[in-house]
């Protein structure tokens, strides 16, 4: 028996990994529909805000919620691929080791 498959886990941690970085960077593409939402409509509004010479900090405060809970989001997700990836190993440890104590030539 050889090693466990966990490419697709590997794969999807990376590609999570690479979305929350980009998130740390401010950057959209990674944020999903409601997200996306938040952060344009937190935007339209400080613009709108100060362009009508208020201050924006409700929207600061806004764009900031959004983004935190973007990073939250992609760090659960981070976790719970990671943990089914030690869930695969382990199981596949424990079949192995069943293997070869069932196996009595000697």
């Amino acid at each position: 028996m050889g090693k466990p498959d966990t490419r697709r886990l590997d794969r999807a941690i990376q590609q999570a990994n690479r979305k929350l970085s980009a998130v740390q960077n401010r950057e959209l593409w990674p944020l999903d529909g409601r997200e996306r939402r938040a952060i344009l409509a937190g935007l339209a509004g400080g613009g709108y805000r100060v362009a009508r010479g208020e201050s924006p900090a409700r929207a600061e405060r806004k764009l900031e919620t959004a983004w935190t809970s973007a990073e939250t989001r992609l760090i659960a997700e981070i976790a719970a691929l990671t943990t089914e990836r030690q869930r695969v190993v382990t199981e596949a440890a424990k079949a192995k080791a069943a293997k070869k104590s069932s196996s009595k030539w000697w």
